[in-house]
């Protein structure tokens, strides 16, 4: 199951149980124990001890008495997750604007273009697929390491969601559309534009998680 030759061990159970939390397998109040973690991903203790202590720290865990209690995003992290996200993921595209290169630009296209591909194919998973690779080209470019490292990890946290959203064809086609939207303007180089789409696009997504659109 495990690849032992390039990330360690315990960065590949972290992996796999952030995943299986954020996705949804594990739901808010499971309990994780160390006995039940190594006969599911058959390795030792010491991997799944250091994978706990840091979801522990991402404050996806907590610790009991018993064992570790899943916690996950509540509805209040999700509200502050998109506050935070409508605040700076315009910034990083009118960022993207301004300081991408020509072969960035072609990165971000061509993630747009398979998902507008897989929208024709109806296959949710790939869509889900090429808007996390859309969103982390549009981090990447924006040259700014800080907002990279946050809108990447926020981004991720709310993939159970997300994934409800892209399930969802109408708003999957809206939300391709919107990437069309910020992709034309960062390619245009139009700083303003691509802060005002970038910033939309998040608060439709947030108003369609919550049941407001």
């Amino acid at each position: 199951m495990f690849d032992h030759r390039t990330v360690s061990l315990a960065d590949q159970v972290y992996q796999v149980l952030e995943k299986d939390i954020l996705s949804g397998k594990y739901s808010r109040g499971d309990l994780l124990t160390e006995n039940k973690l190594c006969e599911i991903l058959g390795v030792s203790r010491t991997p799944i001890r250091e994978a706990l202590r840091r979801l522990a720290q991402e404050n996806l865990i907590k610790e009991s008495g018993k064992g570790s209690v899943v916690v996950g995003i509540t509805e209040k992290d999700l509200d502050d997750i998109f506050t935070i996200r409508r605040q700076i993921e315009g910034l990083a595209a009118g960022l993207a604007a301004e300081k991408c290169s020509d072969q960035e630009i072609e990165q971000l296209k061509s993630a747009l273009e398979l998902q507008e591909f897989y929208l024709l194919k109806h296959n949710a998973e790939e869509i889900k697929t090429m808007d996390n690779r859309f969103h982390e080209i549009l981090y990447a470019i924006s040259g700014s390491v800080t907002f990279y490292s946050i809108l990447f990890s926020l981004h991720k946290k709310v993939q159970k969601y997300r994934k409800a959203s892209i399930q969802s064809k109408s708003r999957a086609r809206e939300s391709v559309e919107e990437h069309r939207q910020i992709f034309d303007a960062i390619a245009a180089r139009d700083k303003e534009k691509a802060v005002l789409y970038a910033s939309q696009h998040v608060e439709n997504a947030y108003n369609h998680i919550i049941g407001k659109d």
